[in-house]
């Protein structure tokens, strides 16, 4: 792994609809949120950015078909994080203020990755964390079976060292989440811990 000053955390879709009492709640999702916020306390000065991915579909739309009201829970989903929407806000737990890149993904079309989204300014987001010299990524979040596994196997693709803390991640379905995991060991990336259990 890359010096921490080459490193970048990137926290991934932590928002109030993947958590529980939201429209497309992960068991685990806010002590997912909790254990996040304390390691940004503890660690985040180690990294060199700090990036965190939001999905913000659009409102009054199927979003390219990945919303549904008759979801089959693989491909299609009910209606969430929509654009504007409090589902859509980051976890209250979280610091924005230590957010140095926020990114939006899923506008009017499906997306998982955190790579398929652009930053504030309009840059995707490997080009951002490039320009702020990063070289490995940390990568936490929600969902290990879904927006986590695809947004590590990305920074993969792009170049990066990647490495998963599961231990702050929290999975749709367990054992998916540990299928997902074992993906992206096979893919390159370094699995830090057990996910949350």
């Amino acid at each position: 792994m890359a010096g921490m000053t080459t490193t970048a955390l990137l926290i991934v879709d932590v928002q109030n609809d993947f958590t529980e009492g939201g429209a497309l709640a992960c068991e685990g999702g806010i002590r997912t949120a909790v254990g996040i916020a304390e390691h940004v306390r503890e660690h985040g000065d180690d990294y060199a950015t700090i990036a965190a991915s939001r999905d913000w579909h659009d409102p009054g739309s199927s979003n390219g078909g990945h919303i549904s009201a008759t979801p089959d829970f693989v491909d299609t989903w009910p209606p969430h994080c929509i654009a504007g929407t409090e589902g859509a806000e980051y976890r209250p737990e979280l610091d924005a203020d230590r957010i140095d890149l926020h990114v939006r993904k899923g506008m009017g079309v499906p997306a998982y990755s955190a790579f398929e989204g652009v930053v504030d300014d309009g840059r995707p987001l490997a080009e951002a964390l490039r320009d702020a010299g990063v070289e490995a990524i940390d990568i936490v979040g929600i969902a290990t079976d879904h927006c986590v596994r695809a947004s590590a196997l990305d920074a993969l693709e792009a170049g990066f060292e990647v490495r998963v803390l599961a231990g702050l991640t929290a999975a749709v379905a367990a054992e998916r989440g540990d299928a997902a995991l074992a993906e992206v060991r096979a893919a390159g990336a370094e699995v830090v811990g057990e996910r949350g259990r």
